[in-house]
Formats: structure tokens, sequence, C-alpha cells
């Protein structure tokens, strides 16, 4: 496949003029347009379009009314395909906090659905949110499921995974947690989320291993002028990647444009954390057996606190831009930084010879003309 006359993203996430070879599932050769053979290639002309690298999400529950924890083919088959339409071309099935029983059926599903293969997007690792979290600061997630970091309990569950379990999450205020951290960082990238942590709390956590942070703002500690918090934290820090839900309601746009000018190019990460109701209408559905009510797009549950998204990350890569967020952070946001933090990115992320054909290719107003995935144009 040859796609000719584009602007391309390259890998340094500069926009330039090349034609693009792509042999099976690799990106063979990025050229000067115009030198590269067409003879027996399905051609495909770019003129006025952007190439960039698929997006890659590496927190999300659920869309199209199919979640992670449904625990079946059809349910990971309907997200696949919701997401490549959407320019997602790799993703992260997410858990929430559940008994230990039911995180083994539903990650079992996740590694035999990996093992076999999705029409869309792929499946690239399996995201723990939870059950290691503060009470209080639990948010949708189950309260009667909270438990203490338990290092066997991940081991045995990635065992059960084959070895998909790419981001753990973690409250570091509780008890167990610096050995969980050590333990768990060669294997897994674990994460600060739903913690009551300080400043001082959380940059020791910091000191032991752990360098990413879920859904920046949201159920952590705020930064204040007197207490860091550690959102503070994160701030303060040079080496921890801070995701976060760009859909303007989870996150302010003004605070959007603080964080990402703050944090810098190479450590933002979007995410969708969308959950079922993801591209359905208002109405009653469920997030890890509890029911969430989503009225205007906007998802609550019963005791008024905020869910997950209904966004995707085409939509919030749409958003970020309107709010002024420089573009080539924005892109980097949605490829190679969420790659880089599930260990991926040798493989995929960017456009670079060699590494996994996943593309999209955008309009003018970055509209999805084209998702190709492992080589191949999503249909």
């Amino acid at each position: 496949m040859l796609l000719i006359n584009g602007r391309v993203v390259n890998r340094d996430f500069d926009i330039i003029e090349a034609d693009l070879l792509v042999v099976g599932d690799k990106i063979a050769r990025i050229a000067p347009r115009g030198t590269l053979c067409t003879d027996g290639q399905e051609v495909i002309d770019c003129t006025d379009k952007l190439i960039m690298p698929g997006f890659v999400d590496i927190h999300i529950h659920g869309c199209n009314g199919a979640d992670t924890g449904d625990a079946t083919p059809e349910a990971l088959e309907t997200m696949s395909r919701y997401l490549a339409a959407r320019g997602i071309t790799s993703f992260c099935p997410t858990s929430m906090t559940v008994g230990n029983d039911t995180l083994r059926t539903v990650f079992a599903n996740v590694r035999a659905c990996a093992e076999k293969g999705l029409s869309g997007a792929a499946i690239v690792g399996i995201n723990m949110e939870g059950p290691y979290i503060a009470a209080s600061k639990k948010g949708a997630q189950a309260i009667e499921h909270v438990r203490k970091p338990d290092i066997n309990e991940i081991l045995e569950l990635n065992e059960v995974a084959g070895g998909l379990i790419k981001l753990v999450d973690i409250a570091p205020e509780e008890e167990g947690s610096d050995e969980f951290i050590k333990a768990i960082n060669p294997i897994a990238t674990v994460s600060l989320a739903h913690s009551a942590a300080t400043f001082e709390q959380a940059n020791h956590a910091f000191e032991l291993g752990l360098n990413h942070a879920t859904h920046l703002f949201n159920q952590m500690t705020a930064l204040t002028h007197r207490g860091p918090g550690a959102v503070g934290a994160i701030f303060d820090s040079k080496t921890v990647v801070a995701e976060m839900i760009c859909d303007g309601f989870h996150i302010n746009p003004a605070v959007l444009r603080i964080a990402f000018k703050q944090l810098g190019e190479d450590r933002t990460c979007v995410i969708s954390d969308s959950l079922k109701a993801a591209g359905c209408p208002d109405g009653t559905y469920d997030l890890g057996g509890q029911p969430v009510y989503v009225k205007d797009g906007k998802a609550f549950m019963p005791d008024g606190a905020i869910a997950a998204s209904t966004a995707n990350m085409h939509i919030e890569f749409k958003n970020l831009i309107s709010y002024g967020v420089p573009l080539r952070q924005v892109m980097k946001s949605c490829t190679i930084n969420p790659a880089r933090e599930i260990r991926e990115d040798k493989r995929i992320g960017s456009i670079e010879e060699g590494k996994q054909a996943d593309l999209i290719v955008m309009d003018a107003f970055y509209e999805v003309e084209k998702t190709i995935i492992k080589g191949k144009i999503f249909a």
C-alpha cells in the first residue's frame, strides 16, 4: 500500500510532505513525494490530508453499549470496531474495583480476544483501575471491593491475563504500597489513582518508581497554595506522566490548558475513560456493577459523583485543538505518550520505518477519513 502526497507526522512529530509505503503490517519507507515506485501497489492519494499515528487509548472501560466488564468476546469486538471508526488503533480494556473472581473472568476474556485478534482496534494491554484505592476517593468505584495492595494477587492475575497487565492503579498512602510499587514496577506501570495522598506521600511514591497519574485532578488531593497535594506533586515532578480526560467536563478547558503547559509535551496523556454509554443516548447504564445515569452526555453515580466519560479520543483530540493546546503536544499525547506508558512505544505510537502501520488519514478539519490498523484499511 502506498499513501502519496500526504502531510505525514514524522517520528519527531513534525509535519512533512512525504509518501508512505506500507508492506504487510509494517511501515516500510517514508520518502519525499514522488520518489517511491507505484508499480503493483495499491495507491491512496492523500493530497491535503494529514497522516498521523493511530490513537492509543490506555484507559477505557466501554463504549457503544459494551463494557470490558461484560467479559464476552462480543463486547470487546463491539468496542474494537467503534474505536477503529474513530481513529483509535490500540486500546487497553480497563477493569473496575471488583472481586478477584470477576477480575479473573474479565482478564481471561481479554487475553483470549487479544490472542485471537479483533476486527478493529487491537488490544495492547489491560489497565487495572482499582481495587487498591482509598475508600475516601472511590469516586465511581464499588467500596465493598476496595482492598489493600496485594502483590500475589497481581502476579496471579497477570498469569491469567497472559502478561497483558500494563497499568496498575494504587493509592500510595495505603498500607503496603511501598513494597507493592517496588515489586510491580518491573512488570507494569504503577499509577497514582483514587488517592488521598499528601504532597509528601506522593513524592515518596515517585521516588520508589511510581511514574504515572490516573485521570489527573479527579479523585486525588488538589493543589492549593498551602497544601500542594498529589496534583502539586505531579506538577512539580520532572518524570511523572499524567493522563487526562479531555471532554471539557471532567476538567475545565482553561485548567487543561494550564496542565498541558505545565507538564510539557512528553508528560501529558489523553484518555477517554469512557463507559458503555459512549456513543449511546442518555439513559441508565452500569459501570462496575453500579448504576450510572447519563444526562446531556454527562455520567453520574446515584450519589451525584461524576462517573466515567462518554467521549472518545477523536472528540478529545479536536477539543484540545479548539482549547488552544499546541497541535504537536496534542498529537503526542494521543499516540506516542500513551504507548510509552504501557511500554509499547518501540512498536506503536509513531510513524517510523519498521514500526507497525497504525495510521489515521484526516482531512483539513481533523475528521477521520481512513483508519489503517496493522497495514489494513478498517472498513
